[in-house]
């Protein structure tokens, strides 16, 4: 692990001040995934593809989510488990984990930073914990709902404060691209309403990681179709915590269909900017 990092233990849950009996296993499975997929990043990859020729997998991506379910499941083996590369179990204690062991895995393969461990905890079916974990970044991003989120560095911690530009023009816009040809021809055609609109568009290639940025105000919005839950869980949690507001299609939550969050002031102008883009359709 890199020394500048703090270690995966309760120290920096505690450090934050937060109180959610989640956290503490959030974040060592989390960051102990982290320092998996960094110690592996310079081994011959094994890459295969899933649900088309760009959706790719890695051994490094199934390794890290098996870290992530022993993590979890030897502090609390009754829970149930939601996991991208597989892990899909039921619990008897109304908590599931929902886990991205890795999100952003072409940019893992091509040595680019922005990837990262996606964790939520979902109690009764409302996520009430996240933890995104971006180590190439040297940043662990957590939220505990109705206690705000955090950035935590090997410098400090620091409160997340979204942007507030002054007009949906001035906003810098995140967003990202499906795997499908039909998906991304669709949203190319989007993007001639929103690019027009806004300051400028930014595509990292980690919905989890743009989430935070937006968290963080180093995006002012951010929206994409096709997210699934292990893509918004944490991410969303930690942008609202933050004090963004978080949609979906016109009066509908966050989905598959679309996800976006955006400033409080900005919020119904970008959501009406975005249904005039057809964001949530194919």
């Amino acid at each position: 692990m890199s020394p500048d990092r703090p270690e995966p233990s309760l120290g920096a849950p505690a450090a934050l001040g937060l109180d959610h009996e989640l956290l503490d296993v959030a974040w060592r499975a989390a960051r102990a995934a982290g320092a998996f997929l960094m110690a592996g990043r310079d081994q011959t990859l094994t890459v295969s593809t899933k649900t088309t020729r760009t959706d790719v997998v890695t051994q490094m991506d199934t390794g890290a989510e098996a870290l992530v379910v022993r993590t979890i499941l030897a502090a609390r083996p009754d829970d149930g488990l939601l996991g991208e590369e597989g892990a899909d179990r039921a619990g008897s204690t109304g908590v599931r984990w929902i886990v991205d062991p890795l999100d952003g895995t072409v940019n893992y393969l091509y040595g680019l930073p922005s990837w990262a461990v996606s964790i939520a905890a979902e109690v009764d079916g409302a996520v009430e914990v996240g933890v995104v974990d971006a180590p190439r970044l040297g940043e662990t991003f957590v939220a505990v709902r109705g206690q705000g989120s955090f950035v935590v560095t090997g410098t400090g911690v620091e409160r997340l404060v979204p942007g507030e530009p002054d007009s949906l023009g001035q906003a810098l816009v995140g967003t990202g691209f499906g795997y499908a040809q039909a998906r991304r021809a669709a949203q190319a055609r989007t993007l001639t309403t929103v690019l027009p609109a806004v300051r400028d568009v930014r595509r990292a290639g980690a919905a989890a990681v743009d989430l935070c940025w937006a968290a963080a105000g180093r995006l002012d919005c951010y929206y994409e179709r096709g997210l699934n839950p292990w893509d918004l869980a944490a991410g969303v949690l930690v942008a609202t915590e933050a004090g963004l507001v978080a949609g979906g299609p016109p009066g509908r939550e966050p989905s598959t269909e679309l996800t976006w969050v955006a400033p409080r002031h900005l919020a119904e102008e970008f959501r009406a900017l975005l249904a005039l883009a057809g964001a949530d359709r194919d």
